[in-house]
């Protein structure tokens, strides 16, 4: 019973990271720059390709957290994907911590660190998926 819950609460970790890093790939790569600079401060100090980069990354996670698990194809990229966003999650860190943000973006960077490497440990070490 515990591994039915332990799986579940997987499962909803991984969701909320698609969703999550899903919308903010898609803003970073199809909002005009200057609309997300007004929105996030950020995206305006860095070139647009970099900008859009991120957000591709993140778009390319988030699949990254569903697909290989759902359908059991390449399944370790799922775990791959978990770490890809806590590398993301301690740069976003560090770069709102040297903009003096942390007060308004610490708790959802925390947030986010906290389910991904729940996800990395439980998909890697705990309940990793089987390949078909």
């Amino acid at each position: 019973m515990r591994q039915r819950w332990l799986q579940i609460s997987l499962w909803i970790a991984q969701v909320l990271l698609a969703l999550a890093y899903g919308s903010a790939g898609y803003l970073k790569t199809f909002t005009p720059i200057p609309d997300l600079t007004a929105m996030m401060g950020w995206p305006g100090d860095f070139p647009a390709w970099f900008v859009r980069f991120v957000g591709i990354a993140e778009i390319a996670g988030a699949v990254g957290m569903i697909l290989p698990a759902a359908t059991r194809i390449l399944p370790w990229l799922t775990p791959l994907a978990a770490a890809g966003f806590s590398v993301v999650q301690i740069a976003a860190i560090g770069l709102h911590a040297t903009r003096g943000e942390t007060a308004m973006t610490l708790p959802i960077n925390l947030l986010l660190l906290g389910l991904s490497l729940f996800a990395l440990w439980g998909r890697w070490r705990r309940l990793p998926i089987a390949p078909r």
